[in-house]
């Protein structure tokens, strides 16, 4: 089961990301999913005897982005969930913060990404006529923004890896859908995303037992 779900896993990714074309649309999006469900699998095996509190908050916040990944054809619905994803993945960081003053000072980088990638979105988000969308997107840029810093602060190197990698995912969508196209977008969206997912995933056998 360690090697068989990864490599599914992987499978499943690169299938969707490589081979599934755009057409149907309900095709896509089941191909698109499939990886998650078994991330939400892979994380929901690990450590059946152990789990605590910040376990299932993980799979909590695996599934919340399980249904963003199907709403974002809507696109303010999809950002909810992913959002309500977010918060899941937080509170469950934050359960298992680690002091270190190192850790600690990431906060100052963070808040420099949240305030660069804010000046350029917003105006452009502004500019496109969708000023419905700025205070969601602001808000969804900081609590990203602090769900990376808290996954630093657990000192746990797979959840400071997926946070990140989810930070990059979202910055290049919200790039290309409202400042400028981003060449390979999609696979780079798509890649770092279920890089993020799978790495967060396998973070939970540590924090669940902390």
């Amino acid at each position: 089961m360690k090697l068989i779900m990864p490599c599914l896993i992987l499978c499943m990714s690169v299938v969707y990301i490589w081979i599934i074309p755009e057409d149907p649309l309900a095709v896509k999006l089941l191909f698109k999913l499939i990886p998650m469900w078994l991330i939400i699998a892979y994380t929901y095996l690990q450590s059946p005897q152990q789990r605590k509190r910040s376990h299932w908050l993980l799979l909590s916040g695996l599934f919340f982005c399980m249904l963003g990944d199907g709403l974002l054809v809507w696109f303010i619905v999809g950002l909810t969930a992913f959002l309500i994803g977010h918060l899941f993945y937080l509170f469950a960081f934050l359960n298992v913060w680690r002091y270190s003053m190192l850790r600690l000072l990431t906060i100052i980088p963070l808040t420099l990404y949240a305030v660069f990638m804010a000046s350029r979105l917003l105006p452009a988000v502004k500019a496109g006529g969708d000023d419905a969308l700025v205070i969601p997107v602001l808000v969804y840029l900081i609590v990203i923004s602090l769900m990376c810093w808290a996954a630093i602060m657990t000192g746990s190197k797979l959840a400071m890896g997926g946070s990140v990698l989810f930070v990059i995912s979202d910055s290049v969508l919200a790039w290309n859908m409202f400042v400028s196209d981003v060449t390979y977008s999609s696979i780079c969206i798509m890649a770092t995303y279920y890089g993020a997912q799978f790495l967060i995933a396998r973070s939970a056998k540590s924090i669940a037992g902390t």
